[in-house]
């Protein structure tokens, strides 16, 4: 009888010290998401392909909804891993040197969707099942828009 009087004054005393936050330090920086790089991947999609449309205007009606698909990826990946988004527009990186030329500048897209599919893809077969569908509607979508600027 005492030991499980013992056993219970312990247990009830344990109890409240686990989340009281003592030994907790919250001065560690989050990790970042393993979602970060494609939501950067999907920015830098999205600048792309409105930078395209800049320079070659008569294609701005099918690279738009493109821009548009990659925007959207990112938001939701966003809300998913809860990183608020961005205020402003993005500006375009880097992407090598300019592309002028209709033809050339779908083939350069064409590539950096490809890149982009493949790395989707690489993201889904490695996420958590929360993730998966997610994350492969994303890499339908990239493989889609390959199709699309072909």
């Amino acid at each position: 009888m005492l030991r499980a009087g013992a056993l219970v004054a312990l247990g009830g005393v344990a109890t409240p010290l686990t989340g009281c936050g003592l030994l907790d330090r919250d001065d560690a920086p989050p990790e970042p998401d393993a979602l970060e790089p494609l939501v950067a991947e999907s920015l830098a999609l999205e600048a792309r392909h409105r930078a395209a449309a800049t320079a070659v205007p008569a294609l701005a009606g099918r690279l738009n909804p493109i821009a548009d698909a990659h925007r959207a990826h990112a938001d939701e990946m966003r809300r998913m891993i809860g990183r608020p988004a961005p205020s402003g527009t993005p500006t375009p990186g880097p992407s090598g040197s300019p592309v002028t030329g209709r033809a050339a500048v779908l083939t350069e897209l064409r590539r950096a969707e490809q890149q982009g599919q493949t790395n989707a893809a690489r993201a889904c077969a490695a996420a958590p099942a929360e993730r998966a569908a997610m994350l492969g509607s994303i890499a339908a979508a990239r493989a889609t828009h390959v199709e699309a600027l072909a």
